[in-house]
Formats: structure tokens, C-alpha cells, sequence
């Protein structure tokens, strides 16, 4: 049975602290609040009760095998999450905390097995948005956060998304404005012989390795029920609903095609060749020209491809960005945007 979902707008450096009162009595009563972090916006839960986080997938439709990262408001009430702190957690989280990176860690007891997938390990990172700190510290509580998304579809950088897949399903979005981020944490595993980096993200390997050095590599499995070290490591993920391919060679060929054969055509290039100002040849063609930055870029991406769904394009085609470490977080997404269903 559908329930009225309550869209409150708050200012993103400066809440209003009733509104976050409000928020944290939701969520302290087993109840689901999406917020924003600096990254996408989190779909939280008491990470400590298993009933509200089983919510989070029942909301999503997430599958019971991927785990959720737990957000804390500082390093101290992260470490109360995990059984070990090593000494490369406490380098990264001086270094990087708050801030968009998760640590995978031996799990403390209190952590239910539902928020680890049954598995061994917890993630868990403190956000650097005031509107997710604040709730966090008001709350009094850890939350289990994934993306307010249905589970495979595109990350939301607004409220706005966020009520495209969850209006109906939770009782409050705290709405603070389009996230700078735009990608989900960069995913580290503390639990391997070196460690391993899970998930790309906004902080480079090179930032990384500056801290903890040489990285490893992550083993796949073969198992596809085993639980999952860390979120975002499904084949299909970050989808939008018009399927999405990749042109390494810009693309400007296929849009072409595709157009000119009917089809409404979404178009992610780093730049417009001379005949896409043909209105003939790129009749149709929704096109946006992104930035050269890889920062930049991934601020914009998921809100692009929203817009593009929003348009009713059928397909999208995106160039494919170099094949640098800067842009592997975006290559990632992109990966498994591509995916078929």
C-alpha cells in the first residue's frame, strides 16, 4: 500500500534543525528517510535494527546478497562498527574522512547480517555533506545507506530522482539541492594482504596509493549468490531506463544512424562534429557535450542521463572516455550501464 512521501526542502550548508529532528525520529523509529551526501543521494535506515534496514531492500528491490555501506558521523563512531582498526584505516580516514571513501572492515557484533549480506565485512564511511552529518549526529544512530534509487537504475543527484523510483515507498526526502559529486565513495578493502580497491570512485588509485601504497586486485568469483564485499559490483548497475551503448569512436556515426532509421537518440560526446549542426543529419538527437575533466564529468552524468529518460530518447550513445586512471570511476559506470538486462 502506497504511503505519502514527504518531499521537505532544507538548505545544504545551513539545515533547519527541525527538520532534521523530524528526519531522525523517522529513522530512529525503523523508518526510511532519503538524504543527500556528497556523492548521490543515501537511502538510510537504523543500521543497527535489521527490520528497518530490510525496508531499504524491500524499497529498492535490492538483491539480499549486496551489501550496504554504513555511514557514521566521525571516525570514532565508525570505529565502534568494525572489529579492527588497522593502522591503513587510520591513515585513510585522516586523510580522507569526511569524505566520499568506504572502508571495508571486519564487522562488530552489533552489525546485523542483513547490512553485510551474511559476509564477514562491513563498509562504512563518514559523509562530508552538512545535511547528512547533521542527521547522523541527530539520529544518534549509524545508517545504513544505499543509493535512493530502484535497485540497477541511475543513481539520483536530486530529490527529484529520488521520487521518480521511491515516491510512495518511503515517508521523507530530505531535498538540499543537486549533490557536487555526482558518483558513488571510492570502495577500499582493509581484509585482503594489501589492500584492494573494490569500487572506483571520486579519490583516485593514485590518491589512494599516496596513502596505504601499491594497491591489489580485486578476485572475482564465480558464485553469483555468495554476498558481495562491496555495493556497485554487479555486472548491470547504474542503468538508465533507454538502453545505453558505448562508441570508442565518438559516436558520431552511429547517433547518425540510428537517427536517420526513426530512432530517438540520447548523445553523451566531448564535442560536436560540424554536421550535428545539420538539422537533417541529427534529426531527433537529444546531445550534450561534456566536460574534458573527469571530475567534471562525473558531477554531471547520472543528471544527464536522467534528463535523457526524462526526454524519451530510446537510446543512448556515449563516447567513451580515455582509457586513463583519472577516468576509471567513469568508465565503470558507464560499463555497467551498458550492461543488457
Amino acid at each position: 500500500m502506497p504511503i505519502d512521501t514527504e518531499i521537505v526542502r532544507v538548505d545544504a550548508n545551513n539545515p533547519d534543525a527541525d527538520v532534521i529532528a523530524r528526519a531522525a525520529e523517522i529513522l530512529r523509529s525503523g523508518g526510511l528517510v532519503a538524504f543527500p551526501t556528497e556523492t548521490v543521494y543515501g537511502l538510510g535506515a537504523n543500521a543497527l535494527d535489521p527490520q528497518a534496514v530490510g525496508r531499504i531492500f524491500e524499497a529498492k528491490g535490492r538483491p539480499s546478497n549486496n551489501p550496504l555501506i554504513v555511514h557514521a558521523p566521525d571516525v570514532e563512531a565508525a570505529r565502534q562498527l568494525v572489529a579492527a582498526w588497522p593502522e591503513a584505516a587510520e591513515r585513510l580516514a585522516a586523510r580522507f574522512w569526511p569524505g566520499p571513501l568506504t572502508l571495508v572492515l571486519p564487522r562488530a557484533n552489533t552489525i546485523p547480517d542483513i547490512v553485510t549480506a551474511g559476509g564477514p565485512t562491513v563498509a562504512v564511511r563518514v559523509p562530508a555533506h552538512p545535511v547528512a552529518l547533521a542527521l547522523l549526529r541527530a539520529a544518534e544512530i549509524p545508517l545504513a545507506a544505499p543509493s535512493a534509487n530502484r535497485s540497477t537504475q541511475l543513481s539520483p543527484t536530486r530529490a527529484e530522482h529520488v521520487a521518480e523510483g521511491l515516491s510512495g515507498l518511503i515517508p521523507m526526502i530530505l531535498d538540499a539541492g543537486p549533490t557536487t559529486g555526482g558518483l558513488e565513495s571510492t570502495v577500499i578493502s582493509l581484509t585482503t594482504p594489501r589492500p584492494t580497491l573494490l569500487r572506483p570512485g571520486l579519490i583516485s588509485p593514485a590518491e589512494l596509493r599516496s596513502v596505504v601504497g601499491r594497491l591489489g586486485l580485486r578476485e572475482e568469483t564465480a558464485d553469483t549468490h555468495a554476498p558481495l564485499p562491496s555495493p556497485g559490483l554487479t555486472a548491470r548497475h547504474y542503468a538508465p531506463r533507454a538502453r545505453l551503448e558505448i562508441a570508442e569512436n565518438g559516436g558520431a556515426q552511429r547517433v547518425q544512424d540510428l537517427a536517420q532509421n526513426g530512432v530517438r537518440v540520447g548523445w553523451l560526446t566531448f564535442a560536436l562534429p560540424p554536421e550535428a549542426r545539420q538539422p537533417t543529419a541529427f534529426a531527433g538527437v537529444v546531445a550534450y557535450v561534456m566536460p574534458l575533466s573527469p571530475l567534471e564529468y562525473a558531477a554531471q552524468l547520472y543528471a544527464r542521463l536522467h534528463e535523457l529518460d526524462a526526454a524519451g530518447v530510446e537510446r543512448i550513445v556515449v563516447a567513451m572516455p580515455p582509457e586513463t586512471e583519472a577516468w576509471q570511476a567513469v568508465r565503470d559506470r558507464l560499463h555497467r550501464a551498458a550492461t543488457p538486462p
